[in-house]
């Protein structure tokens, strides 16, 4: 979400200086779930994160189907800073491409924490990134069941020698949600590669 602060004044210093208490309020209040205030949208704020800390990003994508890369090279210059985006949406493609083990898949199956580990460091390695992000999830409308529901999206971040995993919920309740929880997914999964930029 975008939220923007308007003012009017003669002059920008009036106008900034009338802005500036409502925009530390709202730092205040919602500091936590606010990536920039002079950035238009998250991709371009992690750009500029990973080119100012000389770090490179490779992502496995299977629920997103290759919209977490697609926003990161939106940006001018992003080629600086990510090199490889893999879409894995098959068992086969998770196995072959980031060697993720076939017995886990068995054992857990694609939508599990597991397999968003061996996702992450998978493309971690296949990439030499210094972050591997992967994404596994149910988008719907189909495809869910009790134990594993529409929306459910499991994200890793590799960093090192650690797997940093996010279980989500991300379905409203609603049928023709399949577009919002890949967005919401892609979204996720980037500003948890900013917690670990900073």
């Amino acid at each position: 979400m975008t939220l923007k602060v308007t003012a009017r004044a003669k002059t920008k210093a009036q106008a900034e200086a009338l802005i500036e208490p409502v925009v530390d309020e709202i730092r205040r209040r919602y500091g936590e779930y606010i990536y920039s205030v002079t950035e238009p949208d998250l991709q371009s704020e992690l750009v500029k994160r990973l080119k100012a800390a000389g770090k490179t990003i490779a992502v496995a994508e299977s629920c997103t189907g290759g919209m977490i890369a697609s926003r990161i090279t939106d940006v001018p210059g992003s080629s600086a800073v990510f090199g490889y985006g893999v879409v894995t949406y098959a068992n086969e493609a998770k196995i072959k491409l980031l060697g993720v083990n076939e017995q886990t898949l068995a054992d857990y199956g694609a939508v599990s924490e597991q397999t968003a580990r061996e996702m992450a460091e998978g493309v971690k390695a296949l990439s030499g990134a210094d972050i591997g992000v992967a994404v596994t999830g149910i988008a719907g409308p189909d495809g869910g069941t009790e134990e594993k529901p529409v929306g459910l999206v499991y994200l890793a971040v590799a960093v090192g020698s650690e797997t940093k995993i996010t279980r989500l919920l991300l379905s409203r309740g609603r049928r023709d949600e399949r577009t919002s929880i890949r967005e919401r997914t892609a979204m996720h999964a980037m500003f948890g590669c900013l917690e670990i930029v900073d």
